[in-house]
């Protein structure tokens, strides 16, 4: 009986580091793990565009990349995500595609189709200039229909 109580803690004490690691590997993983990186930073904007609820967040790379070394050479200084839902059930909408134009506050335009990611769809602009940015955005899901939203940032 001691024997194999000895070897069940023993078992117990080398199985533990891993877990603890698997546990503090998932926060790590840029929000993708345990908490979804949609939970990070503070909502842009909001709406619901023809049964579908758009939620926009706008964060720093310093905040999205914390803890990880930024990439030499990166120009990009904010992430730019959108969580889409059903707005009747709260279903998360994944599938297809997204596409942001962004107007700076000097005219400049950058577009990008944002990457599917775990519960949302993100990608990163160049908001270096402090002003008001006017983000648009066109989602065509899963049901065929193309909505579009439309919102201001401003960039302090």
């Amino acid at each position: 009986m001691k024997k194999s109580t000895l070897i069940f803690a023993a078992a117990l004490a080398l199985t533990a580091p891993l877990a603890s690691y698997a546990a503090d590997h998932d926060h790590m993983d840029m929000g993708h793990g345990g908490h979804s990186m949609i939970d990070m930073g503070a909502t842009a904007h909001q709406e619901v565009v023809d049964g579908v609820k758009a939620t926009f967040k706008v964060m720093s790379m310093k905040e999205h990349m914390k803890g990880m070394e930024m990439p030499k050479g990166m120009k990009e200084t904010h992430h730019v995500m959108v969580e889409l839902k059903d707005a009747r059930s709260g279903k998360p909408l994944t599938e297809g595609t997204v596409k942001v134009k962004i107007l700076g506050p000097d005219k400049s335009e950058q577009t990008k189709e944002l990457m599917g990611m775990q519960g949302h769809f993100g990608a990163d602009f160049d908001l270096s200039k402090k002003g008001k940015y006017g983000v648009m955005a066109k989602f065509l899901l899963k049901d065929g229909k193309v909505r579009s939203s439309k919102f201001w940032y401003t960039v302090k």
